[in-house]
């Protein structure tokens, strides 16, 4: 009688919350980097669901870490951090925000957690524009008070060079725009309204004229724009959110993947 082939074992999940608890130290022993991403519950336009950064953010999250384990990496992700700093949108309504310290606190809880645990390096990826400095004054805290390497960023910030030439009518992501419209499309169709996409367009920045990238003012978005978009959703398309997504992923895995950035000295 044949002997029936042995069934190939199922691919190691990298997701936090689908690990038991011995699988997850096995990561912690094999040195594994821990991906938390970060994101906000807030109002994206007429057009967009207010989960749209964490949608993203999770998605940038476990497509770079799929790519990272692809190549050899040790690499888990952990469930969206999903309430943020969104003061600026809470005029349009359907928006939850936390204050500095509360946000700081939520982030020092899970850092500290994954820390205690034994792993050592974590990076925190951003998926809200309203956090960035935030995240950066997270990560270097993080680092100093649990001894181990912390990095962080928004994801939009770290690879501007794959997203301006998918782009039609914005050098980068926006919000609500034609980048986070077009992702939205791939990834959870059921959250976008196509009828009302005529209205999803605003002014091409959040900032007033004459304000320099490096001067910090945040301002309710009911003051910049009508919509509650800035950029331009009417070029968005469901192909093209899936060469963002692509595009965003392969190179964030291959920046997280550099030795130098986790390297004691």
């Amino acid at each position: 009688m044949a002997k029936k082939p042995e069934a190939a074992e199922p691919a190691r999940s990298l997701e936090w919350m689908k690990l038991t608890a011995a699988e997850i130290q096995a990561e912690a022993a094999a040195d594994a980097l821990v991906i938390v991403p970060v994101a906000s519950m807030e109002q994206h336009g007429p057009h967009l669901a207010t989960g749209v950064d964490m949608v993203l953010g999770g998605n940038v999250a476990l497509e770079t870490a799929r790519r990272m384990a692809a190549a050899g990496q040790r690499v888990i992700v952990t469930p969206v951090c999903w309430a943020g700093l969104a003061e600026h949108h809470m005029a349009f309504g359907g928006t939850v925000t936390l204050d500095h310290a509360t946000f700081q606190a939520v982030l020092r809880g899970v850092v500290g957690s994954v820390s205690r645990h034994g792993f050592r390096r974590v990076f925190l990826m951003n998926g809200h524009g309203g956090n960035a400095e935030a995240i950066g004054t997270a990560a270097t805290d993080l680092a100093v008070e649990f001894g181990i390497r912390v990095g962080g960023a928004t994801y939009w910030h770290m690879v501007p060079e794959v997203i301006a030439p998918l782009l039609e009518r914005q050098p980068t992501l926006m919000h609500a725009c034609e980048a986070e419209t077009s992702m939205m499309m791939h990834l959870s169709p059921g959250s976008v309204r196509p009828e009302r996409i005529a209205e999803a367009h605003g002014p091409a920045s959040s900032r007033v004229p004459g304000q320099p990238p490096g001067l910090l003012m945040r301002r309710s978005f009911r003051e910049i724009t009508q919509s509650g978009v800035v950029g331009d959703a009417r070029l968005a398309s469901a192909e093209k959110g899936v060469k963002l997504l692509d595009a965003i992923a392969a190179r964030c895995a291959e920046l997280l993947a550099n030795p130098e950035l986790w390297q004691a000295r």
